[in-house]
């Protein structure tokens, strides 16, 4: 199994390669890098300058190679540049073609720091993949370096997809050998004020099966936590959690994507203003489970 990693020679294209390096040292997967360039048959009333193609396709390779030498030397990683008519659709494309089982991009730069900001290319990704989309943070990767991640949190809920989201966490921390956290955010599906004594039970009862679920698919020595989020807002229950600096947070597709595409769902985008760590979107069927 391979990550595809959308790169670019900018702050946002290393913050997206750090990431990758990441997690495939962590979870055992090769890399492949991907620098996007605009399709040549794209349509134009403008005649292609030649000289300026070739140009751009030997910076291309340029950047690929300095990308590749950020790889550390023990890890399987291979360069490709490919022709599309946008960025996104590049990564979609590769991934298809190469079978890789996770893409990696860089958040937009302008937010604060630790914070993401949704540019077009993710925007597009998280409306259109059919494979788990990890979002870098702007600068939160590069303060933890090249090492593995330290943690695993599932933000878990009862809607549509949540049995495919733990399995991905369990499969992630299983293979990463790091502990597992859950955060139960049934509190926060029902949209309310402030949470309700029956739904907070509701809750801790929900989270109470999933540890159960969890704790017989994990080997004995990974550990198991579990939070019940709650609050008025999903974002202040989010800003409340101790957040690890070199941990990864899965969180569920929308119940309105596509059967096996992504579409970030209102939760998942209001947890965005407030996480400090990278974030992982797992379609909501996805066909992974914690079998293989």
């Amino acid at each position: 199994m391979r990550y595809i990693v959308g790169y670019t020679d900018t702050p946002s294209g290393e913050d997206a390669l750090n990431l990758a390096v990441r997690l495939a040292r962590s979870m055992q997967r090769g890399l492949d890098i991907v620098i996007v360039l605009r399709s040549e048959a794209r349509a134009t009333l403008v005649p292609v300058d030649a000289g300026y193609e070739k140009y751009l396709h030997e910076a291309a390779e340029e950047w690929l190679h300095r990308a590749l030498t950020l790889v550390p030397n023990d890890m399987d990683a291979k360069g490709h540049i490919v022709y599309a008519e946008s960025f996104a659709q590049g990564l979609l494309d590769t991934s298809r073609d190469l079978e890789g089982r996770m893409i990696i991009v860089g958040a937009a730069r302008g937010g604060l720091l630790g914070r993401f900001t949704i540019g077009s290319v993710a925007n597009s990704l998280l409306h259109s993949a059919v494979v788990p989309v990890a979002l870098a943070p702007q600068g939160s990767v590069a303060e933890v370096g090249l090492e593995g991640i330290s943690r695993i949190t599932v933000a878990v809920g009862t809607r549509s997809g949540a049995k495919e989201l733990v399995d991905a966490g369990i499969l992630a921390a299983r293979a990463s050998r790091v502990p597992l956290r859950l955060v139960s955010l049934v509190a926060l599906d029902a949209d309310g004020v402030d949470t309700p004594p029956r739904v907070r039970a509701q809750a801790e009862e929900h989270a109470a099966k999933t540890v159960a679920y969890v704790a017989e698919h994990l080997p004995d020595d990974i550990d198991v936590t579990v939070l019940t989020a709650s609050g008025s807002r999903v974002e202040d229950a989010v800003a409340a959690l101790e957040w690890d600096p070199g941990e990864v947070v899965f969180v569920g597709s929308s119940r309105l994507a596509q059967p096996r595409q992504l579409f970030l769902g209102t939760t998942a985008a209001k947890m965005l203003r407030e996480l400090p760590v990278p974030m992982v979107v797992v379609p909501r069927d996805s066909i992974l489970t914690v079998e293989d």
